[in-house]
């Protein structure tokens, strides 16, 4: 298994391997990030939206949605100097390991876990594994991705 970190390009099926592994930058988690994912999901549950709310349920400051984080998991993902040459994705199989709260940066470690090219040869399907970590270097999400890639 190979434990290369991918250098600045584009990879198709061709030029990826199993272990092969992404280092994407870090991202800080806001208030107004916040605000703004309430505002366009409707997801306003208070520990998202007071921080004296999310101290009534043990948490220090004002917690992210975990699918605002997932989703800058996958602004990551895109904004990195390696990127999959992708066509679509095919699902997320995620879990929250910790809470991410307003004012914590991110950052995510992608390894190639699974390959295999699709029927025709012309694209090929990635498994990949997601670390998300926190400032500390605490993992606070994780999971795999299926990426439909170009061969």
């Amino acid at each position: 298994m190979s434990a290369r970190t991918l250098g600045p390009g584009r990879y198709g099926l061709a030029r990826l391997t199993i272990g092969d592994r992404i280092e994407t930058g870090r991202r800080l988690v806001t208030a107004e990030l916040i605000d703004s994912f309430a505002e366009m999901t409707g997801d306003r549950f208070e520990i998202h939206m007071t921080k004296e709310a999310a101290q009534r349920h043990g948490f220090a400051d004002r917690v992210a949605h975990g699918l605002l984080v997932l989703s800058l998991v996958d602004g990551l993902k895109n904004q990195a100097k390696a990127q999959f040459d992708a066509v679509a994705s095919l699902g997320w199989d995620w879990s929250f390991a910790a809470p991410v709260l307003a004012g914590d940066s991110i950052a995510v470690t992608i390894t190639v876990k699974g390959l295999r090219p699709t029927s025709d040869g012309q694209r090929g399907i990635a498994t990949l594994a997601f670390d998300v970590v926190n400032q500390r270097s605490e993992t606070v999400q994780r999971g795999e991705n299926r990426l439909m890639i170009y061969a």
